[in-house]
């Protein structure tokens, strides 16, 4: 196997992988035991999900938003197997407005899976842009940009924390193609709060 067909490979088992653990996990079920609806964004609605293993979910509550209700839903989530650490912020009075909840979860091959679980009311400023952003990227791909985003993470190190968002841009606007122009890029346009940009 060549390591372009290793890449796609690789993407096609991890996007398989997430979605097998969104239904292992009950996550929208979760969230629908109290009233609120979950979404996926990110990489895995994009099918960009790559060396990072991670599951974003944007998850609308009617306003006003409950805390008691997100706690309540992550307890559930919290009991499952697998899960092994839970980290919470209230950011509801920052940029965001939102409760953010970052979830550890180890996988039956024992690998770590960071899921993220941004909680916002319907009536944020926020709510359903991050659906919109990459239904379009997912939209405009073409084989040979798909490959080229994979390729950028597949050789980004270990360690590293680079928003899928970037490669997605610097590919799809930029003309980026190789990883050191990925880096030199990134050097002039520094990912900073939250991305705004779309193709």
């Amino acid at each position: 196997m060549n390591e372009t067909d290793h890449i796609l490979t690789l993407a096609a088992a991890n996007q398989r992988r997430a979605h097998e653990i969104l239904r292992d996990l009950g996550l929208r079920e979760a969230w629908q035991e109290v009233g609120a609806r979950a979404e996926v964004v990110g990489s895995l609605r994009t099918g960009l999900l790559m060396k990072h293993p991670d599951i974003d979910l944007h998850v609308y509550s009617p306003a006003p938003l409950r805390v008691e209700d997100s706690f309540a839903a992550m307890a559930r989530i919290a009991a499952k197997p697998g899960i092994r650490r839970v980290e919470y912020a209230n950011l509801l009075d920052e940029e965001d407005c939102c409760l953010e909840w970052h979830a550890q979860y180890e996988d039956r091959d024992g690998r770590r899976w960071q899921i993220d679980l941004i909680h916002m009311a319907e009536d944020s400023p926020w709510a359903g842009y991050f659906e919109r952003v990459a239904d379009r990227i997912a939209a405009v791909l073409t084989p040979e940009t798909r490959e080229a985003i994979l390729r950028l993470k597949y050789e980004t190190p270990d360690g590293e924390k680079i928003p899928g968002i970037a490669y997605c841009r610097a590919v799809l606007a930029e003309g980026v193609r190789s990883y050191a122009e990925f880096a030199a890029w990134l050097r002039e346009h520094p990912v900073e709060g939250i991305v705004e940009w779309m193709p």
